[in-house]
């Protein structure tokens, strides 16, 4: 299974149009920041929570599960994610899910505490920093194990983040 991670596109529904059709994921998961009308991101098997700047309404988070994974998908503005991940750790742990998938930092993040891996794809329109647009790709490649990769939007692979992951 093929899980598109992406977050912070802020209106750039054409980007992201492109990137789906390029990496022709299983499922897509938008943590957040679309900025644009839900009807226009693209027709796939997706999970979509609302960001701080969205007005189109949508759930403020959500769990998925796919290929035995739990995944838990939000923003991560309520959860000071800018100031630390102790936040989302907690609430992920809560829900029991095995990966957290969150955005508005707008800085990549791909590290396992304790049973979670926590996955901040970046944004694919605005970084912040010097970090570069991103977005990544979660592989299910065996029961319990993933492999996390982030790319440019030109599909460029960006290998200072992701790695393999025992759940």
């Amino acid at each position: 299974m093929r899980v598109l991670i992406v977050s912070d596109s802020h209106g750039r529904a054409d980007l992201l149009d492109r990137i789906v059709e390029d990496v022709q994921p299983d499922h897509m998961i938008h943590c957040g920041d679309f900025c644009t009308p839900l009807d226009r991101l693209p027709e796939v098997s997706r999970s979509v929570v609302r960001g701080n700047c969205d007005w189109e309404e949508a759930a403020d988070e959500q769990v998925w599960e796919g290929a035995g994974i739990r995944f838990w998908v939000v923003h991560g503005h309520r959860h000071q994610v800018k100031r630390d991940l102790s936040a989302i750790f907690a609430r992920a742990e809560e829900v029991e899910a095995q990966v957290a998938c969150f955005g508005h930092s707008h800085v990549p993040v791909c590290e396992q505490k304790g049973s979670v891996l926590l996955v901040n794809p970046g944004s694919i329109a605005h970084p912040r920093g010097s970090f570069p647009p991103s977005y990544a790709l979660l592989e299910a490649e065996a029961p319990r194990r993933v492999r996390v990769s982030f790319f440019s939007p030109d599909g460029r692979p960006l290998s200072e983040w992701g790695g393999r992951f025992s759940l």
